[in-house]
């Protein structure tokens, strides 16, 4: 999906929808994705990995091969509780305890689930910090 960020970037979103958090993620995205990647001739183009969800010690592998076929420049927002930390479910022996543990995470959403506005916020986060 195409999220044109007004601000001189186009937004290539790959989500990585494991759990609940990834109906708020394509709620939020369904309200602002634009036509595609034509409506931004000369704007930068930043790929952003979203996990949002569970990530269990099986999936990790496979979270981690999409996040390497994100072509660069790549950002990753951990959008959610269990992706952040394991959530509710940190203690339990299959689940990881964040994202964060296989690959570096950019910005970080809190809740469980957290809003659609949240996931607006969590990728203006991550654009501003790339700008850093």
């Amino acid at each position: 999906m195409v999220v044109d960020a007004v601000r001189g970037c186009v937004l290539w979103i790959c989500d990585a929808g494991l759990a609940c958090c990834a109906v708020e993620v394509a709620a939020a995205l369904s309200r602002v994705s634009g036509p595609g990647p034509a409506q931004a001739a000369g704007a930068s183009e930043v790929n952003v990995f979203v996990v949002a969800g569970t990530v269990t010690d099986k999936l990790a592998p496979l979270v981690l091969a999409a996040y390497q076929q994100v072509p660069e420049p790549r950002l990753v927002l951990s959008f959610g509780a269990c992706s952040n930390s394991g959530g509710p479910y940190w203690d339990s022996y299959c689940v990881t305890k964040g994202v964060d543990q296989f690959i570096p995470v950019d910005g970080y959403v809190p809740g469980c689930p957290p809003r659609p506005e949240a996931l607006l916020a969590g990728l203006d986060l991550v654009l501003q910090r790339a700008r850093a």
